[in-house]
């Protein structure tokens, strides 16, 4: 299913890896909007015509790996870096010099790291979920490794989907029950309630879909957006997204020389005050004045979850458009 959003246009640009599929609308200031795990440019579909009303090209691509967007067989494909120029490449082939760069979950880290890599291109970032953490520090894998607890009955959920072959075993005979239920395991209407088993953890010789919630939907996923995101996922598999894991401690020693570095340009942050990724990382939040120093904005959403643009759309719209109408021209 190719879904569409009135008003936009879907396209195909030439990338470092092959093709970009994107999806556009809107004129002005380029916004270039990059989703996470396990999305595509579809997550942003509430955001693309409140971009384009408020006078942006509002442009939401599928992540490489994702969607209509090449998928290189190399895992190592899918480094950080390799991103990036993704990003620059999408840029240069809409026409334009610069752009603003906003990313949720994996995809606001690799907004963060456009940023910091080519400040020539992207004069601001917008952030949403995943607070940035400068490159460096101990070997990911590592971090990782140790999370499960000191008894080891557990395992991180990113240690789990590193393992090549291992949680596509899980997810792929069955994607769109995967998906339902990973949705609304890290949704805040429907997250397991607290003193239940984290669904970020794997019980060892079990799944993750073993702790996630069943036979409910949260009110932000339609019957038929989960069929588009489904359709995708069973159409290109999912080690594309998942290569992204693969990658972590390649990025660790190819941005070694960044070590502590700090984004400079106008940034945003915005998490959900019932996210994970916001109550684990709150000591990152909590150095901005030092790893973001450019922050103008910065906003914890009460009552939502992980799905920031998706669950609370309207608030992020008005957050997201408020702060681009405030940055220098």
């Amino acid at each position: 299913m190719q879904p569409d959003v009135d008003g936009a246009v879907h396209r195909l640009v030439p990338g470092p890896a092959g093709r970009i599929h994107l999806v556009e609308q809107g004129s002005g200031p380029l916004v270039l909007l990059v989703h996470g795990f396990p999305e595509s440019w579809y997550s942003w579909r509430r955001q693309l015509p409140a971009l384009a009303a408020a006078g942006h090209r509002a442009v939401a691509l599928d992540v490489r790996g994702y969607g209509r967007s090449s998928r290189p067989a190399d895992p190592a494909a899918y480094r950080m870096r390799d991103l990036v120029a993704d990003n620059v490449a999408v840029v240069e082939a809409l026409g334009e010099e610069s752009a603003v760069v906003v990313g949720h979950d994996w995809g606001a880290g690799i907004a963060a790291h456009s940023a910091l890599l080519r400040p020539d291109v992207f004069r601001a970032v917008g952030l949403l979920s995943v607070p940035y953490t400068p490159p460096g520090g101990p070997r990911p894998s590592d971090v990782f490794a140790g999370m499960g607890g000191p008894d080891a009955e557990q395992e991180f959920y990113v240690s789990y989907f590193q393992e090549p072959g291992r949680a596509e075993a899980e997810i792929e005979p069955d994607v769109r029950g995967w998906l339902a239920g990973f949705y609304a395991a890290l949704s805040a209407e429907t997250m397991p309630a607290p003193g239940a088993p984290d669904p970020h953890f794997v019980t060892r010789g079990g799944t993750l879909r073993d702790r996630f919630p069943a036979d409910r939907l949260p009110s932000w996923l339609t019957e038929e957006d989960l069929d588009v995101y489904a359709g995708e996922f069973e159409r290109t598999g999912l080690t594309g997204a998942l290569n992204r894991y693969r990658n972590m401690d390649r990025d660790w020693a190819d941005l070694a020389d960044l070590h502590g570095a700090p984004v400079t340009q106008p940034s945003l942050f915005l998490g959900g005050a019932l996210d994970a990724s916001t109550t684990w990382l709150s000591e990152a939040i909590d150095a901005y004045p030092v790893t973001l120093p450019g922050l103008t904005a910065s906003h914890l959403l009460d009552g939502c979850g992980h799905w920031l643009q998706q669950e609370c759309p309207e608030e992020t719209n008005r957050l997201l458009t408020d702060w681009l109408a405030a940055l220098p021209g």
